[in-house]
């Protein structure tokens, strides 16, 4: 007889053991011979030796389940302790799965081609009209490759650039003058992590929400590192982003260069980069349209009405032009 403590890293016991500790009462079941108690994220083990390796085997695959999916059932677990495969494991070209259990995937062409170039290349350019899921399934990418510990870390940017009020008259310090900028990037996290691994994330800086001036000065190793509104950006500022990048690390760039909140007059950093890098190895450049949105149906309408109302406009312009000549 041996006595083991095994720790459960990274999940929420809870979700493993079950309301009420029902998943745990079937683990006991299907443990007859060995003594189980489990207590916050410990679980103490007495038995024999060869059914405690099977054990400690199998209870490290549903850790490593409840830590892919953010969830479990009691067919899974009967499923993974009897060596089968679970539905989760059985789906496709998923990348990863939000804390209710549903996957997080392509839904359109464009979108599996920014998942492809993100697999072959190491710094990639998605463009696209909001709602065309570019930051949402950014940060689904970034989520995974830090879970399958393929990047130490996440650094979320954002240029702080007002859309109609000024940052001196918001209320609060700077941190909560900033924080709204960033707030997008905050949800789409709560959606894809549970809070409290979250914040316990945030607190040890594996995962960092900034403002793009912070990334001044900095080199960006082992990390996932994705800059959002980045039609926001002067040429210099992503210049000076870009430039940060180290060693094994991956860099997503999103914007919609119809949306640009600069002074008039100030050319996009964005479009100028997209010009300048666009035939340089080891660059993807994605752009999506109007067919990629997957939010509300309105929103594929709204785009659509204004692309349309700024393609006659620039129509009439040219027109008035060549009528002055």
């Amino acid at each position: 007889m041996i006595e083991k403590h095994i720790v459960l890293e990274d999940i929420d016991p809870v979700v493993l053991y079950g309301v009420g500790n029902s998943y745990l009462q079937i683990i006991k079941a299907l443990y007859p011979k060995l003594r189980i108690v489990a207590r916050d994220n410990v679980m103490r083990v007495l038995g024999d030796e060869e059914q405690m390796a099977i054990f400690e085997e199998n209870i490290e695959k549903l850790r490593k389940h409840v830590l892919k999916y953010n969830s479990i059932n009691e067919e899974d677990i009967i499923n993974i302790i009897k060596g089968r495969k679970t539905k989760e494991d059985s789906a496709k070209d998923v990348v990863v799965y939000n804390i209710s259990g549903r996957p997080i995937k392509s839904r359109s062409e464009n979108q599996q081609r920014l998942i492809d170039a993100y697999e072959k290349t190491d710094m990639v350019f998605a463009i696209g009209p909001a709602g065309t899921g570019k930051t949402y399934l950014s940060i689904a990418l970034a989520v995974k490759a830090l879970k399958e510990k393929m990047a130490k870390k996440i650094i979320l940017s954002r240029p702080a650039v007002e859309a109609g009020e000024k940052l001196g008259f918001l209320p609060g310090d700077m941190k909560e003058k900033i924080d709204p900028y960033l707030q997008p990037l905050y949800d789409a996290l709560e959606d894809m992590l549970p809070a409290v691994k979250l914040q316990d994330l945030i607190e040890k800086n594996v995962i960092q929400i900034a403002p793009l001036a912070f990334m001044r000065g900095r080199t960006l190793n082992d990390a996932i590192v994705i800059l959002d509104e980045a039609q926001n950006t002067t040429t210099a500022q992503i210049k000076m982003f870009l430039t940060r990048m180290g060693w094994n690390t991956k860099m997503i760039i999103t914007g919609d260069l119809t949306q640009v909140d600069l002074p008039h007059g100030t050319q996009s950093g964005l479009r100028r980069a997209i010009d300048i890098l666009k035939d340089v190895d080891g660059i993807s450049i994605i752009r999506l349209n109007g067919e990629d949105i997957v939010r509300h149906k309105l929103v594929t309408r709204i785009v659509q009405a204004f692309d349309k109302a700024d393609s006659e406009q620039q129509n009439t312009v040219t027109t008035n032009k060549k009528e002055i000549k």
